[in-house]
């Protein structure tokens, strides 16, 4: 299937609220291209998130995947040995908040078995689960490869730690960030015509942003590809899943440690609005 790719377009190193670009390197599916700041087109010589860069004479140039591969699990295992460099000033805030390691490569393999190349995550915080979805990224080998991350607290509340830590493990020119909350975010993909094999959900846990982040992934992600939660177990987003699973069709996969994992169906279709069926107990 085509892959579309959002390829972020600025010239300084910090996260900020940026503006999508919207490109097709290759065949891409139907979709309107967005104005934004900074440079952009296929022949910029330094777009984030663009796998494979293009040069200004149309030659490719393609990371070293060994290299490129060693970094990421370099820095997996200094996070996991020694904690996060700074944090923020709440007692055991990166054991709260990071997923474990271990459900880090649970993360890494489901994502390496699906044979995903894009990927949607929501919520950046420490960059635990992100670096596992580079590794899994990068062990593909492939030259287009996009991991898209959404998180409005990245730069304030986060003080960049996550986004330090995949620069580290060379893994910012094919990750585009946005620093908006994921509901404008995941609408602008949409409007976009991006396409993504997977997405990684442990955003906010309230029910009606999570409901909203799921309602948009069921767009963006490719039928027959995967959604995986953090954290499901809270009832707001159990709650939110529930609706998706009841009517829509979504399938569970088995999946080791904490995380949820749903099957999107290979056909995406619209029910009707009489066949509702509720997905909360009447009071």
């Amino acid at each position: 299937m085509p892959l579309s790719q959002v390829c972020l377009a600025f010239g300084d190193p910090d996260p900020s609220p940026l503006v999508l670009v919207v490109q097709r390197l290759g065949v891409r599916p139907e979709g309107g291209e967005q104005g934004g700041r900074g440079r952009g087109g296929a022949d910029a010589r330094r777009v984030r998130g663009a796998l494979p860069v293009v040069s200004h004479d149309g030659e490719f140039v393609i990371p070293d995947a060994e290299e490129r591969l060693r970094r990421v699990r370099a820095v997996r295992s200094e996070l996991r040995t020694n904690g996060p460099k700074r944090s923020r000033p709440f007692e055991g805030d990166f054991e709260r908040v990071a997923l474990p390691a271990a459900d880090g490569d649970v993360l890494r393999d489901t994502l390496v078995a699906q044979g995903a190349r894009v990927v949607i995550e929501i919520g950046l915080a420490y960059g635990s689960s992100a670096l596992a979805i580079g590794e899994a990224l990068c062990s593909t080998g492939a030259a287009e490869i996009s991991h898209v991350v959404i998180d409005p607290f990245q730069s304030t509340a986060s003080g960049n730690v996550g986004w330090a830590l995949l620069t580290a493990a060379g893994l910012a020119d094919h990750t585009p960030f946005i620093g908006e909350a994921s509901s404008i975010a995941l609408a602008r993909l949409t409007a976009g015509g991006f396409t993504a094999d997977a997405a990684f959900v442990d955003g906010s846990h309230r029910f009606h942003e999570v409901f909203v982040d799921l309602y948009f992934l069921r767009q963006l992600v490719r039928p027959g590809g995967l959604i995986i939660l953090d954290d499901a177990a809270w009832p707001s987003v159990a709650t939110a899943l529930r609706y998706f699973e009841i009517n829509l069709g979504w399938r569970p996969v088995p999946i080791e440690g904490r995380l949820t994992a749903r099957r999107l169906p290979d056909e995406r279709v619209e029910p009707d609005f009489a066949e509702f069926k509720a997905f909360v107990e009447s009071c």
